[in-house]
């Protein structure tokens, strides 16, 4: 099973970073803890021999270079970066001649056990955590071993936090696992109840229309000798049907997408539908809520069929709307060109790259779907240079190329 991906929260501060901070906050306090600070008789903890001098403050700085070495690894090499956090904590705990490693020293080692268990696969999360109650053990088997005093109550303590850690992060991973099943089983849902609904009109479309046309084939089969004018109207009514059929067919495969509530029934809206025209006024309102939109066209501006107009349409409102929700970009290019076989779309943006390849979301399923209903080519995806982009390819009918 490959790594969940992180919450929003982690992914706009780097684990790295949280881990380091935690380190910093807990050097400071233990510095502070060994100052007689304003209103106490005594510093609440004894400095300890090697706190003062050269040697213990060079321990402390190694500790210090290992635990940021290990931030800066954790997010591509996490059990590597855990194990630097932990010979830090080690290392940051020999000046203060204590008998076990104490909190302040091991908080960076529980921030780092926290976004392993929260972001990591099951074998990661088991080996950190076995890692980290190994290193404890440990350090009180030195000391043991060389018969010295241990601080049985803190290590028992420490070893709660990076427990209770463990299971925050755990839960995490589990409630996004979760999130992440059911959006994906929401969208095959939305997916299948589409189809069906699409099934049924083409059922009751094309049902109808064939009906028609295989009765007066029939009837044209049987008159073509003995009456060739009855044949030939017949032969008319059969062009007229099919020619109706198909324009019907490819305007509702174009409306199907869109629906409204009339008198408690969902149907089909094929009136007032947008089209590329409204694209300028699209690029209007998205500038106004803090987003440049730059739109180009390319080609000449000739009518559409209904369907790849709305169509077209649909896409970049999809793709525009996500600059605006996930990319951070300040402005956004939209290309629309016209050529003889079909009409190119491209949006382009310069924001982080919101990454929608996922498939998870809902209008990443629209903009897929009404590409393949028109047998068209949709492509979603971070650029090299940075942003993200989205191109789309719907082929005209031959008819109005």
């Amino acid at each position: 099973m490959s790594a969940v991906p992180p919450s929003p929260l982690l992914k706009r501060v780097p684990p790295g970073a949280w881990t380091a901070l935690a380190w910093c906050a807990g050097t400071v306090f233990t510095f502070l803890i060994r100052m007689r600070l304003p209103g106490e008789s005594m510093s609440s903890a004894y400095p300890g021999v090697l706190f003062h001098r050269w040697d213990g403050r060079t321990t402390l700085a190694l500790a210090t270079a290992l635990t940021l070495i290990g931030s800066g690894l954790l997010r591509r090499r996490p059990l590597a970066a855990l194990i630097l956090v932990l010979a830090g904590a080690v290392l940051g705990t020999v000046p203060l001649s204590v008998g076990a490693i104490p909190l302040p020293q091991f908080l960076s080692v529980d921030v780092a056990l926290y976004f392993i268990a929260a972001t990591r696969r099951r074998g990661v999360c088991f080996t950190a955590v076995g890692l980290v109650f190994a290193t404890l053990t440990a350090y009180v088997a030195v000391r043991l071993a060389n018969d010295w005093t241990i601080g049985t109550s803190t290590e028992l303590a420490v070893a709660m936090t990076a427990l209770v850690a463990w299971l925050i992060g755990n839960s995490t991973h589990q409630a996004r696992e979760h999130a992440e099943a059911a959006r994906a089983r929401t969208a095959a849902e939305a997916v299948t109840a589409e189809r069906l609904r699409i099934a049924r009109e083409l059922h009751d479309m094309v049902a109808h229309s064939i009906g028609i046309v295989a009765l007066q084939a029939g009837a044209a089969r049987r008159v073509i000798d003995t009456q060739p004018t009855g044949a030939r109207d017949a032969l008319r009514e059969v062009e007229m049907a099919s020619r109706e059929t198909l324009s019907g067919l490819r305007r509702m495969l174009g409306a199907l997408r869109q629906a409204e509530l009339k008198d408690g029934a969902r149907v089909a809206v094929l009136d007032e539908m947008p089209g590329l025209a409204d694209v300028d006024r699209l690029a209007e309102t998205i500038t106004s809520a803090g987003v440049r939109v730059e739109v180009r066209w390319r080609g000449e501006r000739r009518p559409l069929p209904p369907q790849v107009d709305l169509s077209a349409f649909r896409i970049i409102q999809e793709a525009v709307t996500n600059v605006v929700r996930h990319s951070g970009a300040r402005s956004c290019v939209v290309s629309i060109e016209r050529r003889d076989e079909e009409v190119a779309i491209e949006v382009v943006d310069d924001g982080r790259g919101h990454g929608v390849t996922s498939g998870t979301g809902y209008g990443l399923v629209g903009m897929r779907e009404r590409v393949a209903l028109l047998h068209g080519e949709l492509t979603t995806g971070p650029r090299p240079e940075g942003g993200f982009r989205v191109t789309a390819r719907l082929p005209l009918p031959t008819g109005v190329r």
